[in-house]
């Protein structure tokens, strides 16, 4: 007798209510796919850090001749073929993030528990916004967002809701403070929108992430409201120039909302000094965040949480737990040290959502940030920190403190390299090689085209990025898989490959 399903070569792959017909299918698609991840982690990302393919040549392998992408399959195919074009088509040409030589912008290796909790995660197909979507999971995301508000040290009244990143909840921190602070300073009814707008200060030094920017033009501000104010040498903000800034625009009758201070900066690692900007915020009534998408998780640890101090100052904290707690993608999240800023701000009730009884509502999310059907997030940190611990974590942020440690001394110890800041705050490193000869108006020149041969050579990984106006390898060594060995050989290889890179540069080694 035909089914529903049959014009599949797998209709149990689809039709699988029946678990006699059905579940011996699954079992072997589970295990062909755990087997194509593990030859991708084994065949493919502990061989190279990335592909050295270039970004053309790897569109015209992938799209073929047109260049373009393809129709739109019309028919079936088999688990295997799918797969075995996952295999040929996409692990050998992605970013191994587990390549022990892989430093990267901020993608960790995630780890094996975070992985099986986004697999349990998708299975059960929870949409974490109305309590009837997802009952359970909305009280997991309660308890691992408690345990983020007391990693950064809030108290009662605070609450935490989880994000897709840091983009995302430094839009929702600024958000509350347009919403709930900017209509108490100016005495609005209603959230602030318009000509109120106007006349409107958010501070932020040069190393702030380009969503703090990106907020204030989402939510309606003029281009002239983030006011940057310059870092010192080390990369940090400071209170003073804040302050005299604050007061200058105050005497021009303009109306400084908040300060965007940075825990753990993505382009040098840099920390903002929180507890100065906290006494100007206080001192003028203004709105503190404090963007720890990174830096956050230096709190884990006994010995480094010093590094990243006074975030309990801050009235919202963005949190990454995709970056330094080694969670697979994606994963954000804001903390606020008040859990009605939240509700008013995004409390909206559609009619779709009834109680009969106020006092049966349950924990609704979408009331609490400015997604509405959010994949359940919350469990694979929730079985990921019940896993390691807070103890473990902390030794993971410590190993990979003391990777960029190694890498600083290492540079100095070689002494052709050049390391911005000289004493990093955290694990990222900014350094650049300096060959004896080497022109000064090729040095960024030869920067890029190092970080390029290091690509090519498979040895290792790092970015570039641009510093005071000049260009600066980039080491964002959140990759717990990694030994001094590793950094050792990434170092080793950029001095042999640096004699073919100035010959290309037309320069005698």
């Amino acid at each position: 007798m035909s089914g529903p399903f049959d014009f599949h070569p797998e209709p149990e792959l689809i039709g699988f209510r029946d678990p006699e017909r059905a579940r011996g299918a699954l079992e072997a698609f589970g295990r062909d796919v755990w087997d194509a991840c593990l030859d991708y982690l084994y065949d493919e990302a502990m061989r190279r850090p990335v592909s050295a393919t270039s970004y053309p040549d790897m569109r015209r392998g992938f799209f073929g001749v047109s260049n373009e992408p393809a129709p739109a399959p019309v028919g079936p195919a088999t688990s295997t073929e799918v797969l075995r074009e996952f295999r040929e088509r996409v692990a050998p040409f992605v970013f191994n993030s587990q390549h022990p030589g892989s430093f990267s912008y901020f993608t960790p290796p995630p780890l094996p528990v975070s992985i099986g909790g986004e697999v349990l995660g998708q299975w059960i197909q929870q949409g974490v916004d109305v309590w009837a979507a997802g009952p359970v999971p909305a009280l997991v995301e309660e308890e691992v967002t408690s345990w983020l508000r007391a990693l950064v040290g809030y108290g009662q009244g605070s609450w935490g809701v989880l994000a897709s990143g840091g983009v995302m909840a430094n839009i929702m921190a600024l958000t509350l403070a347009r919403d709930v602070h900017l209509a108490a300073m100016r005495g609005l009814e209603g959230p602030p929108r318009g000509s109120s707008l106007e006349g409107v200060r958010v501070y932020a030094s040069d190393q702030a992430h380009f969503s703090i920017a990106r907020a204030l033009d989402v939510l309606g501000f003029p281009q002239e409201t983030l006011r940057v104010v310059p870092s010192d040498e080390r990369f940090r903000l400071h209170g003073a120039p804040v302050r005299a800034a604050v007061e200058e625009d105050m005497a021009r009758g303009l109306t400084p909302l908040a300060i965007a201070a940075v825990s753990g900066s993505t382009n040098t690692g840099s920390v903002d000094l929180v507890g100065e900007l906290g006494d100007v915020a206080e001192h003028h009534g203004m709105w503190l965040h404090v963007d720890a998408a990174y830096g956050g998780a230096a709190r884990f640890s006994r010995r480094d949480a010093g590094r990243v101090p006074d975030l309990e100052r801050a009235d919202s904290v963005t949190i990454d737990p995709h970056k330094w707690f080694f969670q697979s993608y994606d994963i954000g999240g804001l903390v606020v040290r008040r859990r009605e800023d939240l509700l008013r701000t995004f409390h909206r009730e559609p009619e779709y959502y009834r109680y009969p009884k106020p006092e049966d509502a349950p924990l609704n999310w979408y009331q609490y940030t400015i997604e509405g059907t959010r994949r359940f997030r919350a469990l694979k940190l929730w079985l990921s920190w019940k896993h390691l611990g807070t103890e473990g974590f902390g030794r993971l942020v410590e190993l990979t403190n003391d990777l960029a440690s190694h890498l600083v001394d290492r540079c100095r110890e070689l002494g052709s390299f050049d390391v911005v800041p000289e004493e990093p705050e955290l694990s990222v490193v900014c350094f650049r090689h300096l060959p004896p000869g080497l022109p000064p108006d090729l040095t960024d020149l030869y920067q890029d085209r190092l970080q390029r041969a290091l690509e090519v050579d498979g040895t290792g990984w790092v970015s570039t990025t641009r510093l005071r106006g000049n260009t600066y390898l980039r080491a964002g060594i959140v990759n717990y898989l990694s030994t001094p060995e590793d950094v050792d050989a990434v170092l080793d290889a950029l001095l042999r490959l640096s004699p073919h890179v100035l010959r290309e540069l037309v320069i005698e080694p």
